[in-house]
């Protein structure tokens, strides 16, 4: 298709173009053939390019379908929380990279019983962590949740269960520099007790770390982490015991020989144990000052009661008890009544009466050989009515 038009105005950039119905077309100036001036007509010939047209429509389609290849399949998968280590007082998680797809990452925390622990540093990179601080044989549960601009994400409920001080399993070594011989001794000494493998780097989860020289890059790596550096014999207290021994006194640079020592009196202790009870069996009470504390503080505790005295008036068949302070009391009233009172109470109170003889005398009780025996009727006196006499005692008959 040839179309004429005649210039109208001819700029640096643009030219104004006149068709025959005096409409305006708008052309660039550069397309103009050169020496184009105001006035001047131009044929241009038009056509329609399908090659071109479809070659751009593939293109077209082609980009869509990466588009939703990439950002409408794919979505962030949910975080998966393993165990990798437990001890007596910690916890080591771990879990898988985290998988955003095309999704922005805002943050991944971590939940302890269900309230928050604290938000994970760096979690593209960052896939462990370590919870210490928590106490002896006791459940704890623990979950991620990942947010995300596409959404939240949480994790299966993890359950773990911290050990008991009997429990040895949790024990991961990491050796230093020492001899040969102890090395090889540390390793039997671990599948002994349960404990896992040597470690040949310092890692997360690695509870002690075991050498006799401190020098070396596991040895600066293990003093950042503030891993305890002890001695093999802290390992070797531990078998013996059958527990987690404390490892003040087998850090390095310990005395080696109060620590051999140490280790020997934890040999021989059950056997001290065991002679212990005879020992204050055959000890005499008097001979030691805390058993003699003892006896006077039972001597203190149990006095001896007041001694009930059964009498019997005349003309009264009632037996009248009296205890040895009331009468204390009435022969101090008959003392101011005989002072004060007239002459001839004091006679009646002075004529002997078979009363004031049972009062005055002393108590007797009658063996068997017929002599009567002043004795005091006390708790200790063992007195019996019927009866064979016990053996090693008199009977007394009332």
């Amino acid at each position: 298709m040839l179309v004429s038009l005649t210039v109208g105005k001819v700029d640096a950039g643009l030219a104004i173009l006149l068709t025959e119905e005096k409409r305006l077309i708008e052309f660039p100036s550069v397309l103009l053939p050169p020496g184009i001036a105001s006035g001047s007509i131009v044929d241009i010939q038009i056509s329609q390019n399908t090659e071109a047209e479809d070659a751009a429509r593939e293109a077209f389609h082609s980009l869509q379908e990466e588009i939703y290849n990439l950002y409408g399949i794919h979505s962030p998968s949910k975080p998966v929380l393993r165990v990798r280590n437990a001890t007596q007082t910690s916890v080591v998680l771990e879990w898988d990279p985290v998988q955003l797809a095309t999704a922005t990452l805002r943050n991944l925390t971590l939940y302890r019983n269900n309230s928050k622990a604290g938000a994970i540093p760096n979690p593209t990179t960052h896939t462990s962590t370590k919870i210490s601080g928590l106490a002896l044989d006791t459940e704890y549960s623990f979950h991620l949740v990942l947010r995300t601009s596409a959404g939240t994400y949480s994790s299966e409920k993890l359950t773990v269960r911290t050990h008991k001080m009997t429990d040895l399993s949790g024990i991961t070594v990491c050796p230093g520099v020492m001899p040969g011989e102890a090395r090889e001794e540390l390793e039997t000494t671990l599948q002994r007790i349960g404990a896992k493998s040597l470690q040949d780097f310092v890692r997360i989860d690695t509870t002690h770390f075991v050498c006799t020289e401190g020098r070396g890059q596991n040895w600066e790596r293990a003093q950042e982490m503030n891993i305890p550096v002890v001695r093999p014999e802290w390992l070797h207290a531990c078998e013996k015991e059958g527990r987690i021994v404390g490892v003040r006194q087998f850090y390095l640079g310990a005395d080696v020989s109060r620590m051999r020592q140490g280790l020997q009196q934890q040999g021989s202790r059950p056997q001290q144990q065991q002679h212990r009870p005879t020992q204050n069996m055959t000890e005499s009470p008097a001979t030691t000052p805390i058993a003699t504390l003892v006896a006077e503080r039972r001597d203190s505790r149990h006095e001896t009661p007041p001694v009930e005295r059964r009498e019997t008036r005349l003309g009264s068949t009632a037996p009248v008890t009296r205890h040895e302070e009331e009468e204390g009391e009435e022969d101090t009233k008959k003392g101011e009544d005989k002072k004060g009172g007239p002459k001839e109470d004091q006679k009646e109170e002075e004529a002997p009466s078979e009363h004031s003889a049972d009062e005055d005398a002393p108590d007797t009780v009658t063996l068997d050989n017929g002599k009567p025996t002043p004795t005091p009727l006390g708790p200790e006196t063992l007195v019996t009515d019927t009866g064979n006499p016990e053996e090693g005692f008199e009977e007394v008959r009332l």
